[in-house]
C-alpha cells in the first residue's frame, strides 16, 4: 500500500534554481496560509512531525519535498494569501509557487486545500484559474471538516464543488477531510494511489 511506505524529507527549495530534478511523479499541496497543508501531509503519511505545523500563518516559507517509498514525491508548498512575514518574503515565495506550478513536468496533481469553515476565497480561485491555464490537474480538498456543524459543512461543500466544476483542470470529486479526526483520509489515499497507477 502506497501510504504505508516510509516517507522521508528530501530537500527544501527557496528559489526555482534549488528545485530537485524531477525523477518521480509529484503531488503538490497548495492552499492559503494556515489551511492545514502540513497537517494533511502528516496525516496521510501517518507521521506526526514529518512536515512542520504551526498556528502561525506563513510558517512554511519554502517548497518542501518528501519521498514516499521511492515511488512518489509529496510537495508541501508555502501558503498563499495572508501570512505573518515581510512583504518581500511573501512576494518571493508566491513567485516560487507560480514557477513550480507552471513548469513542473513530473507534477501529476495539485491538491488545492480549502478551509471547510470559510470556503473558497479569491486567492483560491486565482490559483485554480492558473492551474487551468497551465493544464495542471487539481483536486479541491476541504480541510478541518471537524470544525463546522454538519449542515454548514454540507452547504460549503456544495458551493465549493459547484465552483470547482467550472474549472476544466479540476478533478470532479471534492475530498472532505479532517487531519485531526482522520476522516476522508483513506479515500484521498486511495484516489492518489489510483492516480499513480494510471
Amino acid at each position: 500500500m502506497l501510504f504505508a511506505q516510509a516517507c522521508d524529507f528530501v530537500t527544501a527549495a527557496m528559489e526555482a534554481s534549488q528545485l530537485p530534478a524531477a525523477t518521480l511523479p509529484e503531488i503538490a499541496f497548495a492552499g492559503r496560509s494556515n489551511v492545514g497543508k502540513s497537517s494533511l501531509v502528516n496525516a496521510l503519511t501517518g507521521r506526526k512531525t514529518l512536515a512542520r505545523t504551526s498556528n502561525t500563518p506563513g510558517r512554511t516559507q519554502q517548497i518542501n519535498f518528501f519521498d514516499l517509498g521511492g515511488r512518489l514525491l509529496l510537495v508541501d508548498l508555502p501558503g498563499y494569501g495572508y501570512a505573518r512575514a515581510a512583504k518581500r518574503d511573501i512576494e518571493r515565495w508566491n513567485r516560487l509557487i507560480h514557477d513550480y506550478l507552471r513548469g513542473r513536468q513530473a507534477l501529476r496533481r495539485v491538491l488545492v486545500l480549502v478551509d471547510a469553515r470559510h470556503g473558497l476565497k479569491p486567492a483560491d480561485e486565482a490559483v485554480m484559474t492558473e492551474l487551468d491555464e497551465a493544464a495542471v490537474s487539481f483536486q479541491v480538498v476541504l480541510t478541518k471538516a471537524d470544525k463546522p456543524a454538519a449542515p454548514e459543512l454540507e452547504k460549503v461543500a456544495a458551493k465549493v464543488a459547484q465552483a470547482a466544476a467550472r474549472h476544466p483542470a479540476a478533478h470532479p470529486e471534492l475530498a472532505i477531510t479532517s487531519a485531526r479526526e482522520g476522516s476522508g483520509l483513506s479515500e484521498l489515499r486511495a484516489a492518489l494511489a489510483h492516480l499513480l497507477a494510471t
